[in-house]
């Protein structure tokens, strides 16, 4: 039942947002009583909290499976980003700007965890690129991979880039193409057009 009450509830705050979604409408979704739900989680942050520990494991182990592909690094950016939209609904309620407004703790540690694993696999790419001659060489990787890091949390602010004008998937091709011509090689920016076709 635990699990069943983690993927309903990451479904419905993907969906209208962590503030948005009350115990009621979660208990209501599932078919049982909110008695039901607090047998498992004191309180919705305690909730909230799990939620988000499972989203973070559920897309952090697709990422390992992609990595483990061992394609060309573009397209393993690329095919990340695609499993991603498809896990994260393509953020139509800016989770993350509830999250961080809201839930603020565990925004914080999130954002920590996600860094932790995000640094492992951009090194690894970035390092990648350059032995295959898709990345200049001489590019700073520590930087780099901060600077990359830093730009994926800051697309998802929607006070800078509001849903309206933009979805989370042409914000995430827009920066993946920035990103990308930025270290490139001829090589890598031929790749990236092939991958930027598919989107």
């Amino acid at each position: 039942m635990r699990h069943k009450i983690l993927e309903t509830s990451n479904e419905l705050f993907l969906n209208l947002g962590f503030k948005s979604v009350t115990m009621d409408e979660i208990a209501s979704k599932l078919g049982v009583s909110k008695k039901t739900i607090y047998k498992y989680f004191e309180n919705k942050t305690e909730l909230v909290a799990a939620v988000t520990d499972y989203m973070f494991h559920t897309v952090s182990c697709g990422i390992d499976t992609i990595c483990e592909l061992k394609m060309n690094p573009i397209e393993e950016i690329f095919s990340i980003k695609r499993f991603i939209m498809k896990h994260l609904k393509d953020e139509k309620s800016s989770p993350q700007y509830q999250l961080q407004k809201y839930y603020p703790k565990i925004y914080a540690s999130l954002t920590q965890k996600q860094f932790d694993v995000m640094q492992v696999c951009v090194l690894s790419n970035l390092k990648k690129g350059i032995d295959l001659g898709l990345y200049r060489e001489g590019i700073d990787l520590e930087f780099t991979s901060r600077i990359y890091f830093n730009g994926m949390v800051g697309i998802k602010n929607i006070e800078l880039f509001p849903l309206i004008d933009y979805s989370m998937n042409t914000l995430m091709n827009y920066y993946l193409e920035y990103h990308i011509r930025g270290i490139a090689t001829e090589r890598g920016v031929q790749e990236l057009k092939k991958q930027l076709i598919q989107k």
